[in-house]
């Protein structure tokens, strides 16, 4: 039970992307973002969430879910009984890391050692080149300036050019691709060889999620990771054979709390780990740096695509992002 009586309060925030972000589902100038609050009358704890229409999810849809369970909070709702409460996605993750924050403050404690989890150090992250013309790509890298990791945004005709612009306006760099599921049976060897002549180290979700059984018939010259395709623990079975990487994001499985639980288990069935976001605040950040820790790729870098991030947020110095301070969360 709660030593307090808990109360909830949640809101819809837009914060612009400086410039626009494309991937090969469609563009978009700003993050919608839903945030929450939850508070005992003395501590309160903070979380962020990001509605994705990809996954049927709208702002207001997700705020309403949120919402729906204030009456639940009242009654004694805790982080453990939410897991039953919601299924995996958005709205859940936000109303977890909002526990998570909370008990934090309430003990006095790190969620780190909470979770135990070891203690957060500065990680390098991939930074986001959108998919454009190849000319514009080469551009965006070169203003990038000398990031030790890329990830490159594909999904379309034309992507050996655009991987050969990147390429050569960033020769020292590791390269990481993802597709979105833009690929097609019909083009993958070809753009798995372009991405092998650049040099690519891991590809992304090449093919739609449910039509990427090929992927276990063919040679794979360099690692898949599975994004669409992975959402919360059940979804593991179905990957062995056809991937060996899985991209967790906590919006995706619903929170810190079951993304803590799919990345062990990820790793007992021998996926190597990504850790990745959506574009959002530093708030969202926060606790997806925490099970970065232990990721062989991470792509944390949503708060560097917006024009302005919020108060507090965390710090990025060249190709590292560093760990939140306690003003921020957890």
């Amino acid at each position: 039970m709660n030593p307090l009586p808990l109360s909830l309060r949640a809101r819809i925030e837009r914060w612009p992307i400086a410039g626009n972000f494309t991937i090969s589902r469609g563009s978009k100038t700003e993050a919608v973002v839903v945030t929450v609050e939850i508070t005992d009358g003395q501590h309160t704890g903070r979380g962020e969430c990001v509605p994705y229409l990809r996954y049927g999810e709208t702002p207001e849809k997700t705020l309403a879910a949120i919402e729906a369970m204030k009456n639940s909070l009242a009654q004694g709702l805790d982080r453990r009984v939410l897991q039953g409460a919601l299924p995996s996605g958005a709205a859940r993750n936000a109303l977890d890391c909002a526990f998570w924050d909370l008990e934090s403050k309430r003990e006095g404690c790190p969620v780190h050692e909470l979770a135990g989890l070891p203690a957060p150090k500065p990680l390098v992250t991939a930074y986001t080149i959108s998919i454009d013309t190849p000319e514009a790509m080469g551009e965006a890298t070169r203003k990038a300036g000398k990031r030790p990791l890329l990830k490159i945004k594909l999904g379309a005709d034309g992507d050996a050019q655009r991987l050969e612009a990147v390429r050569s306006a960033a020769p020292d760099a590791e390269l990481i691709v993802d597709a979105n599921e833009g690929w097609t049976t019909e083009n993958l060897a070809a753009n798995f060889a372009a991405c092998e002549k650049a040099g690519v180290t891991m590809i992304e979700q090449p093919l739609p999620a449910g039509n990427d059984a090929v992927l276990a018939r063919i040679p794979r010259p360099i690692p898949v990771c599975a994004d669409e395709s992975v959402h919360d623990r059940a979804s593991l079975a179905g990957l062995r054979g056809k991937y060996d990487a899985v991209n967790i994001k906590l919006d995706k499985c619903g929170g810190l709390t079951e993304a803590i639980g799919l990345a062990k288990e990820a790793q007992g069935m021998g996926f190597s780990l990504m850790i990745g976001c959506m574009v959002s605040t530093s708030l969202a950040i926060a606790p997806a740096l925490l099970l970065a820790q232990q990721a062989h790729i991470v792509d944390l870098d949503g708060p560097l695509l917006l024009a302005k991030d919020r108060p507090c947020g965390v710090r990025y110095d060249g190709g590292l992002v560093y760990p939140p301070e306690p003003a921020l969360w957890g």
